[in-house]
């Protein structure tokens, strides 16, 4: 048998043909696709032998990942984002907040029966993986892995009838500053019947100990998991090219970046906005199901002694624009339809900009 304490790039097996179903108990995925790799944790969560523990390990190329039940634009700083086009956003298939990955962050999942899941010891599974390090963390709460006020790890779950699991980020050196960047946002006032991410203050572990590495974060969780669950199986290597003929995987890979999947999920949600112009207010109320528009509402106040539809623009316009917008995709209406709308009279330049802008931002 070979020993556990050897590095994990040495338990290696390559496979010419991927199995129909998971053999294996520790697999290691030489991939950094996000889609490919969500895509086969999903198929070893839903095909692997109930009863028995698995784990998985992997790091993805820059994306934002989002939870099942939340909300992109709430979550999401989407014109940032939009403006690196080498950064998608996912939606997961497990609950949970939003969260950053790049080559940076290291990514583990633990298969557990269902009978047997306790989010607690699989939380201090990882704890013992991050302390052999010679990092001083503690398991908080939230099941949160923290060092000090400062979280370096969070995780997320998901449970069906015979199996659940319990995955999460370990950031190691990620580009902390893009994460920032990409997930703060400004919109309290969208009230979503999602998930709300919990906002923790951030912190990698070369912080606290500089030799710390993906292989070695990896070795370490291989060596913990096959303590606490008396596995002796040797690590499994995963690449993508053997697993292109696998319908589940890759029917996974292209429902993930999809609209259906990445938007029309959103659970439904109200948003209000109001703008000051030079020439008065413009205030709407957008809310939305599955990412369309069900319902939307607009009117204008000048600040001049006429009345508001003085403006130039009528109330015909306006609900021009309401008749517009609803059923339509939320944040797929141009200023240029908006503009077209509300007719050439009044300010409908700076009208349009602003609905296009608050709900594409």
């Amino acid at each position: 048998m070979l020993s556990s304490r050897l590095p994990w790039s040495n338990f290696f097996r390559l496979y010419s043909t991927a199995p129909t179903s998971p053999q294996h108990s520790i697999y290691i995925s030489n991939s950094t696709n996000p889609y490919f790799n969500l895509s086969f944790e999903d198929w070893l969560f839903r095909h692997k032998e109930p009863k028995t523990p698995l784990l998985l390990l992997y790091r993805d190329d820059p994306c934002v990942i989002i939870g099942r039940n939340q909300n992109p634009w709430k979550e999401v700083n989407l014109s940032i984002l939009h403006s690196r086009k080498d950064i998608p956003f996912i939606r997961r298939r497990s609950g949970g907040g939003t969260v950053y990955h790049d080559l940076g962050n290291t990514n583990f999942s633990i298969h557990l029966p269902r009978s047997s899941f306790d989010r607690h010891k699989t939380a201090q599974v990882i704890l013992r993986a991050v302390r052999s390090l010679e990092v001083d963390a503690i398991v908080n709460e939230r099941n949160d892995i923290c060092v000090g006020s400062e979280k370096v790890s969070g995780s997320a779950y998901k449970i069906v009838n015979k199996r659940a699991y319990h995955h999460g980020t370990m950031l190691i050196s990620t580009e902390l500053n893009t994460l920032g960047d990409l997930l703060h946002t400004t919109k309290d006032a969208m009230q979503t019947r999602g998930v709300a991410s919990v906002r923790s203050p951030v912190r990698n572990l070369q912080h606290f100990n500089p030799s710390v590495t993906h292989e070695s974060f990896v070795d370490a969780v291989v060596q913990a998991f096959r303590e606490e669950y008396q596995c002796e199986d040797d690590v499994q290597s995963v690449n993508e090219e053997e697993y292109q003929d696998l319908e589940y995987i890759q029917t996974g890979m292209s429902e993930l970046p999809s609209w259906e999947w990445g938007y029309g999920q959103t659970p439904e949600f109200t948003y209000p906005i109001n703008e000051t112009f030079a020439w008065g207010t413009a205030s709407a109320k957008i809310q939305s199901k599955h990412g369309i528009i069900i319902d939307f509402s607009l009117s204008i106040n000048s600040e001049a002694a006429p009345p508001a539809t003085d403006a130039g623009i009528s109330d015909e316009n306006l609900k021009s624009v309401e008749k517009l917008l609803q059923g339509r995709r939320y944040g797929s209406v141009s200023a240029v339809e908006i503009r077209d709308a509300l007719g050439p009279n009044g300010p409908v330049d700076d009208i349009a900009s602003w609905l296009e802008k608050s709900m594409n931002s």
